[in-house]
């Protein structure tokens, strides 16, 4: 008896024993299965994080005509320079089909991104399809393009139109001759024409007397001399009441003419800014008097983050609408002349979009 009972709590002793190594190595595998899954998710967010350095991202525009064009790209290379990116601008001068050549271009030369301004589908399908099938991930601004997984940014075209014309109709209290200057061919202007086509049906009153426009390396200067043959068409005061421009170097055009002739009963409504623009519009004996635009600037950046949330890894919208805001003279100093990186500080809404920003990006803060 005496012999079974020590037996017996030998084999208790080595049960609890027993029990007591598999709850502890049961509790180990859980602790490093955690710290393997942890270790391994920061890793992965490590690892992501360095693949971005260093991405060659090629910028392909269709024209580089007029400081919007320009602040814009300097966005671009701001934002590509913030994920420590490397950007090459490629410019096709208004060639559509230089523009397919320099998208294939950047397909061939292995670019990790790619970033276009403008263009046809006709002129960017093909090349951007060519991309996907590389896995060189698209973002595209101001192009009538509908291919699943390629982003594109708009300006709300129609809703700047629609501001600038409101405000001329109101301003010429729902009468009198406008001058039309627009160009056919590239997706924000058909956009805008949309909107001016409903604002003539709701205003009968207002007629248009003329209408006019191409695009060109030297715009505003050709919009200059064909607002002043217009001007001599109609000398008289009275004969126009005002010019809508759907376009930033259509308004400085027309607008230098429009001073130069002394006509100051004409008032110019344009769309988009930059800062040569701005300018014009603080300037009290300038005809161009409101404008409705996004900042140049931030339409760059935002596109770039649309690009990199794609080589982040991230599923994206194919259609990404950014919100212009309207300026007026009135809602400017009269006694300094300011700079779009200041306009934010009159009018509300302008720069500093966080459209497109991720929580991973604080990671990448601006120098």
């Amino acid at each position: 008896m005496g012999t079974t009972l020590r037996r017996g709590r030998i084999w208790g002793m080595f049960s609890a024993i027993l029990c007591f190594s598999i709850l502890l190595s049961a509790c180990g595998i859980k602790s490093a299965g955690q710290s393997t899954t942890a270790n391994h998710q920061e890793e992965n967010k490590v690892e992501n994080e360095k693949d971005l350095k260093g991405k060659r991202i090629a910028l392909v525009m269709e024209l580089n005509t007029g400081t919007f064009s320009q602040q814009y790209a300097e966005g671009v290379k701001e934002e590509v320079e913030r994920f420590g990116g490397e950007l090459t601008v490629f410019v096709a001068e208004r060639d559509k089909s230089k523009m397919a050549t320099y998208v294939n271009m950047a397909v061939n030369q292995n670019f990790d991104g790619i970033l276009t301004d403008h263009g046809t589908p006709e002129a960017l399908t093909k090349g951007i399809k060519k991309a996907q099938e590389n896995k060189i991930p698209v973002v595209a601004f101001d192009a009538l393009l509908d291919i699943p997984g390629v982003t594109v940014l708009e300006q709300g075209d129609e809703r700047m139109a629609e501001l600038t014309l409101e405000q001329l109709a109101a301003d010429a209290g729902g009468k009198g001759n406008i001058v039309k200057i627009w160009v056919a061919g590239f997706a924000p202007m058909e956009r805008r024409q949309t909107a001016y086509a409903a604002f003539q049906q709701k205003y009968p009153d207002i007629k248009e007397i003329a209408a006019f426009g191409a695009a060109s390396s030297s715009t505003a200067l050709d919009t200059q001399a064909k607002m002043e043959a217009i001007l001599k068409q109609y000398p008289n005061k009275g004969d126009i009441t005002a010019v809508w421009a759907a376009w930033d170097e259509f308004a400085k055009g027309a607008s230098r003419a429009i001073k130069q002739a002394g006509r100051d009963e004409i008032k110019v409504y344009g769309i988009d800014m930059s800062d040569e623009d701005l300018q014009m519009l603080q300037d009290p004996t300038s005809p161009w008097i409101a404008t409705a635009a996004v900042d140049p600037k931030d339409i760059g950046r935002v596109q770039v983050r649309y690009l990199y949330q794609k080589l982040y890894g991230e599923q994206t919208e194919d259609r990404v609408v950014l919100e212009p805001v309207f300026v007026k003279r009135e809602d400017l100093p009269k006694d300094k002349q300011v700079s779009t990186n200041e306009l934010g500080q009159y009018v509300q809404g302008w720069s500093g979009s966080k459209q497109g920003e991720k929580e991973w990006m604080k990671s990448y803060p601006y120098k």
